[in-house]
């Protein structure tokens, strides 16, 4: 199995990246949040890999850190998610918002990346919110309060209801202080999309 791959980049795109190492060149299949930190063309990038092997053929799984494959490996241990899906959930946000989602039971989170309905969301509140809860205390470190997610679950709601796209309100609320009024959510995410520094794929 490849735990890990160190290489030069020789292509960049939004669902994968090539890196050759000792003369191979590896596709990696990566999320946006991982992308964000791979350098351009011609510049040395490390990712931590997860290969998974189906009848199909094998693919291979790259992260920018521990935490983000950990997720991956624990999400496509839930029933209903492949490979694929659970990287366009690690596409939704960074692995402590989505560990705090899932700590905190909030569902509709899950619910906005294409390909999970209402009982696969709830499948993955169901079967990983003890397991999250007991790395994150493992690791000594924090979550978000109910009171905080439940603030950014109604700021999410308010911009779906302007228009936005689901997946596009959670990366318009990425990065902001869960801990504000809905209200102060929404404005926030508004100024955000209006400059234009809403992370994409």
């Amino acid at each position: 199995m490849i735990a890990a791959v160190r290489g030069q980049v020789l292509v960049r795109r939004g669902d994968h990246v090539i890196l050759e190492a000792s003369g191979v060149g590896y596709r990696i299949a990566v999320s946006s949040e991982t992308l964000r930190t791979v350098p351009a063309s011609g510049q040395e990038a490390f990712l931590h890999c997860e290969t998974v092997s189906r009848d199909d053929g094998i693919s291979l799984y790259g992260f920018s850190s521990e935490e983000e494959r950990d997720l991956f490996v624990l999400l496509i241990g839930v029933s209903g998610i492949g490979p694929k899906v659970a990287i366009a959930t690690l596409s939704g946000g960074p692995c402590r918002e989505l560990v705090s989602a899932i700590v905190a039971g909030d569902a509709k989170r899950f619910q906005a990346v294409p390909g999970i309905g209402k009982r696969t969301a709830e499948r993955i509140i169901l079967e990983l919110k003890d397991r999250v809860s007991a790395q994150v205390e493992e690791s000594g470190g924090t979550v978000a309060t109910s009171e905080e997610s439940n603030a950014r679950s109604l700021a999410r709601d308010g911009l779906v209801n302007l228009g936005y796209a689901p997946l596009e309100a959670e990366r318009l609320l990425d990065g902001l202080d869960p801990g504000e009024d809905p209200e102060e959510l929404i404005g926030k995410a508004l100024r955000k999309a209006a400059s234009g520094t809403a992370g994409g794929s």
